[in-house]
């Protein structure tokens, strides 16, 4: 009886697996893992590059109902205009270097009731400037329309700094602004910095040297688009991983710092929160004197570029409200055609 028993026990014993058996299972669900987590991380990174394409067009129509109602685009940010008299306002409210001064109000504000935020357009005096302590809510509201889902770097408010890495206090505070992930085009030129001021003999007349369809109190219409909508970069991309950007406008004192640093970049003025350029300009030239052409993701790393974190390039919105995608390794002077408005380049097909 013994003998039996103890042969049934054994016949209903289940059989374990052995170590080696088990470090095969687990390989292969590391190999399974190691082939689809890149199928996974290239879906997200698509519908990724599909919200940023919708933000872009979405700001393409609005830029295409404000001409509609205002015969002109929104400037690239608004500035008190008459130079001449600028020594006359409060001292926090212009830069003497630059001539950036109140109200300071940007492209993206204008476009306000435009993009469904009239409640929050309502809610801004734009007779008074961006930093006026009643505006402090208002102008750090996150708007995700605005943010490329793709960027790193932040995307909540973030404070200003001035020339020498301070905090930039203005009425007492702190100034912060919502962030945004995309800018105005400029064109070619960077009319920023000492060339807006009273250095640069243009009398703080930046339309003198700006060829692109933003600058500082620009009125550009349509019909001055002579190179064409369609072959026209309205606005790009720039992540937050290598510069702030600001839906808001332009704060006089700040400074807009590279926070990846490369030979060729450093800081550049408050303009650059808003707006981007492509080259060639004199006032920027490489190791060997020679103009730099930055498309995007250039390895120059300006703040002043179009810098995204898709791979291989970046969005822009074209004149007549497309979106492109444009390789990082585009023809250099195809971009800077493309960054004009009536340079009268012939542009090569990218």
């Amino acid at each position: 009886m013994h003998s039996v028993s103890t042969r049934n026990t054994m016949s209903y014993r289940r059989k374990a697996f052995t170590l080696i058996e088990l470090l095969v299972v687990i390989a292969i669900i590391a190999i399974l893992i190691a082939l689809l987590l890149p199928a996974v991380q290239q879906a997200r990174e698509a519908a990724r590059r599909t919200q940023c394409r919708n933000n872009l067009k979405q700001l393409g129509l609005a830029v295409h109902n404000y001409e509609s109602s205002h015969s002109c685009l929104p400037s690239g940010y608004i500035n008190y205009g008459n130079y001449p008299a600028i020594g006359s306002l409060n001292t926090e409210d212009f830069d003497a270097n630059t001539w950036d001064a109140s109200p300071g109000w940007g492209w993206g504000t204008l476009l306000l009731p435009y993009i469904d935020q009239a409640p929050l357009s309502q809610s801004l005096n734009f007779s008074l400037p961006i930093w006026d302590l009643g505006h402090t809510a208002a102008v750090r509201t996150k708007l995700t329309m605005l943010l490329c889902p793709s960027a790193s770097g932040g995307d909540d408010h973030f404070a200003l700094t001035d020339a020498a890495n301070a905090p930039l206090i203005k009425r007492g505070q702190q100034v912060r602004l919502a962030r945004t992930h995309y800018a105005a085009n400029h064109g070619q030129e960077e009319c920023w910095d000492t060339c807006s001021g009273p250095a640069g003999g243009l009398n703080g007349d930046t339309s003198r040297l700006s060829d692109g369809p933003f600058h500082r109190n620009s009125r550009v219409r349509f019909r001055d688009v002579t190179d064409g909508l369609s072959a026209t970069i309205l606005m790009g991309e720039h992540t937050s991983r290598l510069s702030d950007k600001t839906w808001v406008g332009v704060v006089p004192g700040a400074v807009n710092r590279p926070k990846i640093t490369s030979p060729d970049n450093g800081p550049e003025s408050a303009a650059t929160l808003i707006m981007v350029h492509s080259g060639p300009t004199i006032s920027e030239v490489d190791a060997f004197g020679n103009p730099i052409i930055h498309p995007p993701n250039f390895p120059t790393l300006h703040p002043g570029q179009m810098q995204s974190e898709h791979t291989g390039g970046a969005h822009v919105l074209m004149g007549d409200g497309a979106v492109r995608f444009v390789s990082e390794n585009i023809h250099r002077p195809t971009f800077a055609a493309m960054s004009s408005i009536r340079e009268g380049e012939v542009m090569n097909e990218f």
